[in-house]
């Protein structure tokens, strides 16, 4: 049932999950500069559909092999302890970017501009209320909206299974009649004091039980579809289409070239909702790269992709890590009132310190283990000598 091989590793999936950390972490720390070399503005989905795919696709793959083989209820405790790994991840996060803030607010000549841009008045008006709330996840600042929404979705999952093991396509279409409930009865989350979630849990489950049901097997079941020439085509004809309607929002004058039936057809695209342009940019998407990047492809093992690899198996780390230093360096660039050069030399910076971070973390797996190994034979050599 499940896609790959028991032991066998999908380095595509580390790398477009390491590739799209990077590019959340460029976006969020030069949004209206750096975002011009990421995915953002040449299309309709950007990387945060990378990586809540992915995130299903990986979901699937470690904690369904767990519910087939070790049973639903063993499957579901492992699923609970990531719940909770992210959950507190988030919450470190919150508190480290909170102080963040108050560090640039006391030492700015705008602190104004900061609380207003990263949407934390209320919580520097009354902090134990947004405390409260910000643990229930109604509350949390600007860029933060990513993780509250990976903990539902993976709460969720261990039902996604279950379902999976009646009919192996029945999450995939409970999955479609909830998002179409969605958009017909606005379905949403609250926020505290009065907003809504900005990724709609009701409506971006859709791509990530997706992703799990890619890699539950309907991934192998749809690959004579993704590797029909007809369909490669289709899907690059989309892409450029997306390309020219995203330049009309920055060149007003190539909006006259978009007929009126067909402005009204597609707007508002709307990422709250998940809407179904994006999802469709990002098969596409989809489809056009792994024409290019095959399982086997040779590249996937040399050093220019181990970065982006690394990244992508710290996953949880790296994202908690990127939001942080995103601020920091968002904040850097404004009060230097920086330039072009400037904003690429923090962007690399960050994106160096993300990977520094990833390395650390695979050098401390890699000694872990290799003392574990040293303890277990010491242990067999006694046992052999007694």
């Amino acid at each position: 049932m499940l896609a790959l091989a028991k032991g066998q590793r999908e380095l595509r999936l580390d790398l477009f999950r390491g590739l799209a950390l990077w590019l959340i972490y460029i976006d969020h720390v030069s949004p209206d500069l750096l975002t011009w070399v990421t995915i953002r503005n040449y299309g309709f989905s950007d990387a945060a559909e990378v990586f809540i795919f992915i995130s299903g696709f990986t979901a699937a793959l470690v904690y369904g092999r767990a519910t087939f083989e070790a049973g639903f209820v063993t499957g579901t405790a492992r699923v609970l302890r990531r719940v909770w790994q992210i959950y507190t991840a988030h919450l470190l996060l919150f508190l480290v970017l909170m102080a963040e803030i108050a560090f640039v607010t006391s030492v700015s000549e705008k602190p104004a501009f900061y609380i207003q841009e990263m949407e934390v008045g209320d919580f520097f008006r009354q902090p134990g209320s947004e405390i409260i709330q910000a643990l229930f996840l109604r509350f949390r600042p600007l860029n933060m909206d990513v993780l509250p929404l990976y903990v539902v979705l993976m709460a969720f999952l261990p039902l996604v299974l279950l379902v999976a093991r009646l009919h192996r396509d029945l999450p995939l279409a409970c999955s479609v009649a909830l998002y179409i409930l969605t958009l017909r009865y606005d379905l949403h989350l609250s926020t505290y004091p009065d907003g809504f979630w900005s990724f709609n849990p009701y409506a971006w489950q859709l791509l990530f039980v997706f992703g799990a049901w890619c890699a539950l097997g309907g991934g192998k079941r749809l690959s004579p579809i993704l590797n029909s020439r007809a369909v490669f085509w289709l899907a690059l004809a989309y892409l450029c289409a997306a390309f020219f309607v995203t330049m009309t929002w920055y060149f007003p004058s190539l909006e006259r070239l978009i007929p009126g039936w067909l402005a009204r057809l597609i707007y508002p695209i709307d990422k709250t909702d998940f809407d179904i342009l994006r999802f469709a940019h990002f098969l596409a998407l989809a489809v056009v790269v792994l024409r290019f990047v095959p399982g086997d492809w040779a590249e996937l093992r040399s050093a220019w992709a181990r970065p982006l690899i690394l990244c992508g198996q710290y996953s949880l780390q790296i994202f908690a890590l990127g939001v942080a230093l995103s601020f920091a360096g968002y904040a850097l660039l404004t009060e230097l009132d920086a330039g072009v050069v400037l904003h690429v030399l923090i962007g690399a910076a960050g994106i160096l310190m993300l990977y520094s971070v990833a390395w650390v973390f695979s050098w401390y797996k890699w000694a872990m283990s290799g003392r574990e190994r040293a303890k277990t034979n010491t242990s067999e050599l006694i046992t052999q000598s007694a």
